[in-house]
């Protein structure tokens, strides 16, 4: 069949089209990735019925697109393989990340997923700064944006765990923060920077993980209504507050100025997060211009209290619900 006396001139003109068509795609300014540590996709069903209506998960389903047979095979199914493997794409026999901890044969050692001793703590006189992406061999889909946009854009990682910040972030990334439990500050590595921002360093002299304690922590509901939850107390809960606290509500006050790492078992410890995420768009000016940024936010809480008092616990489903009890505007 003859469609046109010159074939070139169809080319051209098919060419034409497409860049034409190139040309009004119109990038984000920002992108935000959200990952919530521990949290099975079941539970955007499981608990939908208390869900806020306007917001949140439903927000999310119900104005996006759910994505449910995306699955990557991989194992361990650790926090460390699990942010990899999002952020990249591959299995831990590709990135490298073959655990949180894994034995090093040509080191004779065990070794920790983001550990680099060649780097030094940013924003604490602890050691827990001491950590960077150099164990992660393949890139994220934050460096292929750097990569794209001949490193203009923006890349913050934001999370409680050093690991969940630092392996979504990629090796490229303008900043990961990470919380030290040993002064309530969200710290970074000479990796990135060699001094905090103004902007952290202000956030963290807010000290809101006292604010947080003074609130302590209740249900949202009636503790009798959670009727897809265990019993509120329960023999194998490993007790992070004490031996003493059995059960709703939780009386955390003594905490305050003496133990920063609690915080990290309760919802403030992802309300935390957000606060510093939230810090983190207007002190990097993120989105502010038409080159697109990246936002890679964990929400860690979520895992520490699966660990602390299991998956089904009302625990954990307080932790999942109010994980996005915010607004979030979509961009």
């Amino acid at each position: 069949m003859h469609l046109c006396g010159n074939p070139f001139y169809l080319f051209l003109a098919v060419f034409l089209i497409f860049n034409l068509q190139a040309q009004k795609v119109q990038r984000p300014k920002l992108v935000v990735g959200l990952v919530v540590d521990q949290m099975r996709w079941d539970y955007l069903y499981r608990y939908a019925d208390r869900f806020a209506p306007n917001g949140g998960f439903k927000r999310l389903v119900g104005q996006g697109f759910s994505c449910e047979n995306t699955m990557i095979p991989y194992t361990p199914t650790v926090t460390a393989c699990g942010h990899t493997a999002i952020y990249t794409g591959t299995v831990p026999a590709i990135s490298g990340i073959t655990g949180n901890n894994w034995y090093d044969n040509e080191q004779r050692k065990e070794v920790y997923c983001t550990d680099d001793k060649s780097v030094s703590t940013v924003g604490s006189t602890s050691s827990l700064g001491q950590m960077s992406p150099r164990n992660m061999l393949v890139t994220t889909i934050c460096d292929e944006l750097r990569l794209a946009t001949n490193f203009k854009s923006k890349v913050v990682g934001v999370a409680i765990k050093d690991r969940g910040g630092i392996l979504p972030a990629g090796h490229s990334a303008n900043a990961a923060y990470w919380y030290d439990n040993t002064n309530g500050n969200f710290i970074t590595s000479t990796f990135y920077m060699n001094s905090l921002p103004q902007w952290a360093q202000d956030f963290n002299n807010k000290k809101l993980v006292d604010q947080y304690y003074a609130q302590g922590w209740n249900t949202l509901y009636p503790v009798n209504t959670y009727e897809q939850s265990t019993a509120d107390e329960k023999a194998y809960e490993s007790k992070p507050f004490g031996a003493a606290a059995k059960g709703f509500p939780y009386d955390l006050k003594s905490y305050t100025g003496k133990n920063y790492g609690v915080i990290s078992s309760t919802p403030m410890g992802n309300s935390l997060t957000a606060e510093f995420a939230k810090a983190a768009v207007t002190g990097e000016q993120l989105g502010a211009d038409n080159i697109t940024d990246f936002l890679a936010v964990s929400f860690s809480s979520t895992d520490y209290i699966g660990h602390s008092f299991g998956p089904n616990s009302v625990s954990k489903w307080e932790k999942t619900s109010t994980s996005f009890s915010c607004q979030p505007t979509m961009v």
